[in-house]
Formats: C-alpha cells, structure tokens, sequence
C-alpha cells in the first residue's frame, strides 16, 4: 500500500509540474536510460491514469486490509472462547515448547 501511495504521490507531483510548463514546451519521456520527446498531452494523460490506478489500487488494498483485520479478530476471539471452555486444553498448549 506504501508503495502506491508513493506512485500516487509521484503522479501528481509530475502532474503539476507539467500544468506549470508552457504548451509549447519540449517534454520527454524516460524509456530505461533513453529519453524519448512525447507531447505534453501524452505524459499528462499518462500521469492522471497512474494517479487513477493507483487510488484504486490502494482503495482495494484498503478493503483487503479491513478484511483480514476483521477476520484476525475474530479467529482471535474463537481462540480465547475455546480456551476458556476447556481450562486443561490452555495448560496443555501452554506445556508445548515453542521450537
């Protein structure tokens, strides 16, 4: 999740960098350790569809999160109400050594 916040943040930090820019404006696009010219437009367009992937991206994520915290607290409750309903199960676990 941190990772696509910090694509999100990216995408709209170059964003406004390049709505400052005039449109007349020689832009480039890195493509591994080449530097292609695109039009503005492009990397614009470019940029606000990493800014929507990536919102959905953690929205999910976000969801998937909330899920399994749920789900955790809920094994964890399972758990302690079984232990409590049968004491000599809790000592025994409590004998295992833990490797």
């Amino acid at each position: 999740m941190r990772n696509k916040e910090g694509e999100k943040k990216r995408a709209y930090l170059t964003m406004e960098e390049l709505r400052r820019l005039p449109e007349d404006t020689n832009t480039y696009k890195s493509i591994g350790r080449t530097f292609v010219l695109e039009p503005q437009s492009v990397l614009m367009n470019e940029q606000e569809q990493k800014l929507k992937d990536s919102e959905a991206a953690i929205a999910s994520l976000q969801a998937s999160k909330d899920y399994l915290e749920k789900q955790m607290t809920e094994v964890e409750n399972n758990l302690r109400e079984l232990l409590q309903q049968d004491p000599g199960l809790a000592r025994q676990i409590m004998s295992m050594s833990v490797m």
